[in-house]
């Protein structure tokens, strides 16, 4: 619990800090405070070995290379330096740009700005609401969407809104076959699922610090740099810094604390995976129970892939509660912190386009909340808030009536 107030339970949104990483972090800002770039005297000598023992140590996590790691101020950006630095790289070969319907917007978004200037842009449909591998993609499919002209698909590992688990691996091989570059977007798999850049076969990933228990405002962007090397244009120009694709002062706090939580999560991965399993089916078990009507968005919880994986987040549960309001549900229980879809949306008053995208109808899919479990989340934090989404349903409905 977050404090004495307040359940947190929209991990998918961001993490608190774990006081670990925090602690890694903080010599940083104060007696270790130099500059990367500043090589000619001790201080900048320093924060430059943090940062290569910090790219070491996210690349070991992700069997990479540390110079595949490129920093950048999170999982947005990076993904617009693979989608939009592959686009404009390779546009002499080809325009054409495959991506998924219920992918995040800092993935929507950058394919739209192409679109508008001109590239050929292909959303794939998932599998709809109700099946039991609800908003997954056809493999099938996805191989048919690839063309002569295809230079770049993007497809996310985990889903920020539902929780299902893409076959990235065996889309990348449909890629290799085609000569096509894969992105993924790995931001809420990257400390929950186990994840490796060869046995995924991607030749871009992206993810973000402050989804697992680090700090905002870092990332970091896989590139692939054999077979051969991925190229691609910068979208930040200046002092040439990561190797020219991200020019800027290096983050040598922040990159400390993405190294410092990678790491944590690789070494707890197996303990949590199994808890947050257990407190995300007991949560769904309560409100199951307690309240009439309601269905879960997304996979089966126990809906599993050939070799056996779970198709779905440990921690990820979506679900809708039919006749009430998501937002309404949520004014309703303050002592509650979760949410009725992304979090960098929630500018946006119109619904879901994931759950849209599964052929939920607007209704159905603003009466959705989502429930991120996450490290601190206890099995009194999931009884309490099941506690109160029965009660406040039960009351909106009462008020209804």
């Amino acid at each position: 619990m977050s404090d004495d107030l307040t359940i947190y339970l929209d991990n998918h949104a961001t993490t608190r800090v774990d006081p670990r990483v925090l602690a890694a972090m903080l010599p940083y800002f104060s007696e270790h405070f130099g500059n990367a770039g500043s090589v000619v005297h001790a201080y900048g000598e320093r924060a430059r070995e943090a940062v290569a023992d910090s790219r070491r140590a996210i690349a070991a996590a992700i069997g990479a290379s540390p110079e595949e790691i490129v920093f950048t101020s999170g999982a947005t950006e990076s993904n617009n330096l693979a989608i939009r630095g592959v686009a404009e790289r390779q546009r002499r070969r080809g325009d054409h740009l495959v991506s998924v319907a219920t992918e995040h917007r800092a993935v929507l978004d950058p394919l739209a700005r192409l679109g508008r200037r001109g590239y050929d842009v292909t959303l794939l449909d998932v599998a709809p609401h109700g099946r039991r591998e609800a908003g997954l993609v056809d493999v099938e499919q996805f191989a048919a969407a690839l063309r002569d002209d295809t230079v770049l698909a993007s497809v996310m590992l985990a889903n920020n809104e539902i929780g299902v688990v893409q076959p990235i691996a065996e889309l990348a091989a449909a890629c290799r076959a085609a000569g096509v570059l894969l992105h993924c977007d790995a931001t809420q798999a990257v400390g929950k699922l186990p994840v490796d850049v060869q046995e995924l076969g991607v030749d871009l990933m992206s993810f973000s610090a402050h989804k697992i228990y680090g700090p905002k405002g870092v990332g970091a962007l896989y590139v692939r740099r054999t077979r051969p090397a991925v190229r691609l244009d910068a979208q930040i120009s200046g002092g040439g810094q990561e190797h020219g694709l991200r020019s800027g002062t290096l983050n040598v706090p922040g990159i400390v604390g993405l190294a410092a939580a990678v790491s944590l999560c690789q070494l707890e991965l197996s303990d949590e995976m199994s808890r947050q399993t257990k407190l995300r089916n007991r949560l769904w078990q309560r409100l199951s129970a307690g309240v009439a009507g309601v269905e879960l968005c997304g996979p089966a919880l126990d809906a599993v892939d050939a070799a056996g994986t779970p198709l779905r987040l440990p921690g990820n549960l979506d679900v809708a509660f039919g006749d009430v309001d998501g937002e309404a549900l949520m004014l309703a229980m303050p002592d509650v912190a979760v949410s009725s879809g992304a979090a960098c949306s929630s500018t946006d008053p119109a619904p879901s386009h994931v759950l849209l995208a599964l052929g939920m109808t607007e209704d159905a899919a603003r009466s959705t909340l989502r429930f991120g479990l996450g490290r601190f989340t206890t099995e009194s934090d999931v009884e309490m808030a099941a506690d109160a989404v029965i009660a406040a349903v039960a009351k909106l409905r009462g008020l209804a009536r």
